[in-house]
């Protein structure tokens, strides 16, 4: 009997074998199973918090909007209320100055009133002389007007104020307005009412009212202003005569003069030929001023500056065109800068047979 053959894999093996793969295949499958339910449990976790994470990060995208909106709407404000506050300053300032400003127009009211009252003064004294009121022999009306100084000095001045037709010329130019040039520039700058509150302009005033005060009461008159124009101080009186003896002439020019605001430069070679206009000639002229002329006719052309040199070639041609055998009386305020001009006005004075006066600060 044949040998049975021996199998190394019997049917027993494959068996033991097979169970054994399919145990493992179990046990990989239950493993998986939970691995994929964990992590399917972590990745619910996570998407949660995802969704947590974007919930904040819109919330913080709208109160970034809002934060913005509000610091627009704050900057906005901020600008605003810069501009007013630059706005409000600006008024304070703006109120200072009217503030300021109406403090100096109280101060020139007083001075003004204080002026009035002494010029009512005036002329209730000159109405007295006319009148005759007065019982004196030296104010029996015999001028047309009193004039009573601030000082008690006397005077002999040797002006003669005399004649049949007496002229008043009056410089009505910047430098009237103070004895410094540094003054007369800061004074150009200043208002009129300040202007016509200069001290040497209401000295200026005084001598008028006081030359006034001497004209004889059957002689004939006229006041001219100057500075590189002239004219009549009484409106449609040029080349014309008006009469002492008419008190509402005198005051109308001496109540123009007070109101003319000395400005501009000095053209005496104008007011010259105004005086050549009269009709008959003045035989006595009277002229107040500071100084030597600073153009002729019309302003240089080509020099922007005059020196003293240029001063009295303008003296001189405006002498060449006064009036020869009429006395020309020369009152000259003070004026620094101007060394010539005493020389000169004292030597036309004396060739035309005139007088010559520098007067002190208390006259008349």
């Amino acid at each position: 009997m044949a040998r049975r053959k021996t199998e190394v894999f019997s049917m027993s093996f494959l068996d033991c074998i097979t169970c054994a793969f399919g145990s493992v295949v179990l046990v990989y499958v239950l493993i998986n199973a939970k691995g994929g339910l964990r992590a399917t449990a972590e990745s619910q976790s996570m998407q949660a918090e995802v969704t947590a994470l974007e919930d904040q990060v819109l919330e913080g995208y709208q109160n970034l909007v809002v934060l913005r909106n509000s610091m627009t709407q704050t900057q906005a404000e901020s600008v605003r209320t810069e501009g007013m506050g630059e706005r409000v300053q600006a008024e304070t300032e703006q109120l200072k100055v009217q503030l300021a400003d109406a403090d100096k127009q109280t101060l020139s009211r007083r001075e003004a009133i204080e002026r009035l009252k002494a010029d009512l003064k005036s002329l209730e004294e000159g109405t007295r002389r006319l009148e005759g009121a007065s019982e004196r022999a030296d104010t029996t009306g015999t001028r047309v007007r009193g004039f009573t100084g601030d000082g008690d000095r006397q005077y002999l001045t040797g002006l003669r104020v005399g004649g049949s037709r007496i002229l008043i010329m009056v410089d009505a130019s910047a430098s009237m307005l103070d004895e410094t040039v540094v003054n007369v520039l800061r004074m150009r700058n200043m208002s009129e009412s300040r202007k016509l509150l200069s001290d040497k302009w209401r000295r200026t005033l005084q001598t008028v009212d006081w030359l006034v005060a001497q004209l004889p009461l059957e002689s004939e008159f006229q006041i001219y202003a100057f500075n590189t124009q002239t004219w009549p101080l009484t409106e449609g009186s040029a080349g014309k005569w008006l009469k002492v003896n008419d008190p509402n002439a005198l005051n109308d020019a001496l109540t123009a003069l007070r109101k003319t605001v000395p400005k501009d430069g000095t053209s005496l070679e104008n007011a010259f030929i105004a005086l050549g206009a009269l009709n008959p000639k003045p035989d006595n002229v009277i002229l107040i001023t500071d100084g030597l002329p600073t153009q002729g006719t019309s302003a240089p052309l080509l020099k922007k500056t005059v020196d003293g040199d240029d001063r009295l070639k303008f003296f001189e041609r405006a002498i060449a065109k006064y009036p020869k055998a009429v006395p020309l009386n020369v009152i000259l305020m003070p004026m620094e800068g101007d060394p010539s001009a005493p020389s000169a006005f004292w030597l036309a004075s004396r060739r035309t047979g005139g007088s010559f006066i520098s007067p002190s600060k208390d006259w008349p």
